[in-house]
């Protein structure tokens, strides 16, 4: 089966398709990169300013604290014991200041837990005297723990951490996980209004490839000069396609109208003055064959996108064995399960299946028997259904496999025996294509060659 009279070759199978690589969407790519950039800058930025203030907050807060030691040491020092006591509850009650005798057998851990506490510390002993101990625990009771003495009398202070600031750690995260959220809303918004443009151009372009032009019109008004210019360039673009389109259609529709004139005057005039029976059907059958020749053309120039419907694919298989039943060249075996349907038009896959038929019925001839044996199969695969159409002749040569669906191509040992327009293919493939399906060719293992047709499930 094939549109051109060539030797067949007894060939390895050539894959019904070569899936594209589906790759991740444009706006999340956009949005993905731009959230990473905005997340790096902030962690980054957080981060060079957390060095930086921890130096002064922590000699702050060294200085508070000291201020803290210092004014309770000289209360105590110049108080006596009825005012000493007085003094430590007051403290304890109104400004949450702890007031303890320092025993020598204190249990205490330094408070040394991270550089912020460490630079508190350091800086605590050098405005307190080397004596000084700075403890987070004493005798399994946390909080911040300053040792001092007042003459041979050591104590130790007890004050909350609290007095150090908020707390780092929830705030950098409250800090951070509020910047992201507003990073990403940024980002999303970014990559919206850079992608927007580009997903308007692909469907203006898959419009325009299933022959809708005036769906394919995009704004020449936008903002941005570089989508303007290229707005207004594929307008042009479409434009000119859709001129050359109405003119093609325009021409070939005169071709047929001019040709099948003088054309049924032709077979009229045979009919009435060819004497001889043989050369009068000889004549008659050229005719037929122009004229058959003139409906591929129109068939392949046809722009108007194909009706789909769900229609049963037994039909259709039926209604074109119909008219080859008798045919004593060819034998046709079906298989395929009852009650599939696709997502097709019916006029149009009947002529795929008719022309694919014809094909196999003029090439795919065996040699011992002259006889062309065709099998067409069916089955559902997921959301698809895959459909074959194969016979058992010689197969072509790989290197016309990709050329077999090219309008007007034939190998060179086809010529001399040339019947056809060499578009039954090219109509084929074009007419899947458009009902949103997929047409290959392959050789068969055990010889021959088959089509693949690809349909959605009706």
């Amino acid at each position: 089966m094939q549109s051109f009279e060539s030797s067949r070759l007894e060939t390895t199978p050539v894959p019904l398709e070569s899936r594209p690589r589906r790759g991740i969407n444009l706006f999340w790519r956009t949005f993905f990169f731009l959230a990473l950039l905005l997340f790096g800058s902030i962690v980054a930025w957080l981060q060079t300013f957390r060095t930086l203030e921890t130096e002064p907050r922590a000699v702050q807060n060294a200085q508070q604290l000291a201020t803290v030691v210092n004014l309770t040491r000289a209360a105590l020092r110049y108080s006596d014991a009825a005012a000493r006591a007085s003094l430590i509850k007051t403290l304890a009650e109104e400004e949450h200041v702890r007031i303890t005798r320092h025993e020598p057998k204190d249990k205490f851990d330094l408070f040394v837990s991270d550089e912020y506490s460490a630079r508190i510390a350091q800086e605590l002993t050098a405005r307190l005297g080397p004596g000084t101990v700075v403890a987070s625990n004493v005798n399994g009771q946390k909080g911040l723990w300053i040792g001092f003495s007042i003459a041979e009398d050591a104590y130790w202070l007890l004050t909350d951490t609290s007095r150090l600031g908020p707390s780092r750690t929830s705030t950098w995260a409250i800090w951070l996980m509020t910047a992201a959220a507003f990073s990403l809303a940024g980002a999303a918004v970014i990559a919206r209004l850079i992608n927007q443009p580009l997903k308007q151009l692909s469907f203006a372009a898959s419009r325009m490839r299933d022959g809708d032009f005036d769906a394919s019109r995009l704004d020449e008004q936008v903002a941005t000069s570089e989508i303007r210019e290229v707005n207004i360039g594929f307008n042009r673009m479409a434009a000119q396609l859709s001129k050359i389109e109405q003119d093609r259609v325009v021409m070939l529709a005169g071709i047929s109208h001019d040709l099948r004139t003088p054309l049924a005057r032709l077979r009229l005039e045979t009919e009435m003055s060819v004497a001889d029976p043989d050369a009068r059907d000889h004549m008659a059958a050229d005719i037929a064959q122009l004229d058959a020749i003139i409906d591929k053309f129109l068939d392949y120039a046809r722009p108007e996108p194909a009706h789909l419907e769900p229609i049963s694919l037994n039909d259709v298989v039926d209604a074109a064995l119909y008219p080859v039943a008798e045919y004593p060249d060819m034998r046709v075996t079906v298989s395929m399960p009852e009650g599939i349907k696709v997502l097709a038009d019916r006029v149009d896959l009947s002529r795929v299946i008719a022309n694919l038929l014809e094909n196999s019925r003029r090439y795919g001839k065996s040699d011992d028997t002259g006889i062309a044996l065709v099998d067409i199969s069916a089955r559902i695969s997921d959301a698809w259904v895959l459909i074959k159409v194969r016979d058992h002749g010689k197969g072509v040569a790989p290197a016309m496999l990709s050329r077999l669906t090219n309008p007007f191509f034939r190998g060179d040992s086809a010529r001399t025996a040339a019947t056809g327009a060499g578009l039954g293919l090219a109509i084929a493939e074009k007419t899947i294509i458009r009902m949103g399906g997929m047409f290959s060719l392959a050789n068969t293992t055990s010889g021959g060659l088959a089509a693949h047709i690809k349909l959605r499930r009706g």
